[in-house]
């Protein structure tokens, strides 16, 4: 039963003695970019891209906050909604063997981007639908695969949010790879990859 519990409440605080150590900086090597987008809680955002795209042009991801008006927010300011952050994922990948364009066409299909500030039974603008773009050649991917999934993909109801990437704050240790410490962990429902056609 505290498994079950733990799928479907999300605490606001978690235990931070898990042995993990400090927070590093997102492995970044020269010839990297950078990708952040929104999709929900952060948890299972970070999990599927990790399993997704590791060994395929994944260096790195990490989860923490983007969008808002504080600095340094912490999680439960975030999670009251007064901050204007959104739970968010950053990765830093190899364009030579992912595009940017692939891991927005995944970011599409592993989330529900037509409920605005919702995702499954999460509620409020923390876990809004964004993708934060870094520079004008991302603005545009996102904007064409945008047009094109809501057409092809989610008949018109796409409400996702596409705006320059702002500051970021990595969210605190405990939570990044929640998942892979925490395997009975919280899971949003909305997080599962759906078999939509080619675009």
């Amino acid at each position: 039963m505290p498994g079950f519990l733990n799928r479907l409440i999300r605490p606001f605080s978690a235990s931070t003695s898990l042995g993990l150590g400090e927070s590093a900086p997102i492995t970044s090597p020269e010839g990297a970019q950078l990708a952040t987008i929104a999709a929900g809680c952060f948890w299972g955002v970070e999990h599927m891209f990790r399993k997704e795209f590791k060994g395929k042009g994944l260096y790195d991801a990490r989860v923490g906050y983007i969008g808002g008006d504080m600095k340094s927010p912490s999680y439960r300011a975030v999670c009251s909604g007064s901050t204007g952050h959104a739970e968010a994922l950053q990765v830093s990948y190899d364009p030579a063997k992912v595009s940017y364009r692939q891991l927005l066409e995944f970011f599409y299909k592993m989330h529900d981007p037509t409920t605005s500030n919702q995702q499954g039974p999460d509620r409020g603008s923390q876990y809004r639908s964004g993708i934060f773009y870094h520079n004008s050649e991302q603005e545009s991917v996102a904007r064409e695969v945008t047009k094109l999934v809501n057409e092809k993909w989610w008949k018109g109801k796409v409400v996702t949010e596409i705006l320059p990437a702002g500051e970021w704050w990595d969210a605190e240790t405990y939570h990044q790879k929640y998942l892979d410490y925490n395997p009975g962990g919280y899971e949003c429902p909305s997080h599962f990859l759906r078999n939509f056609p080619a675009l």
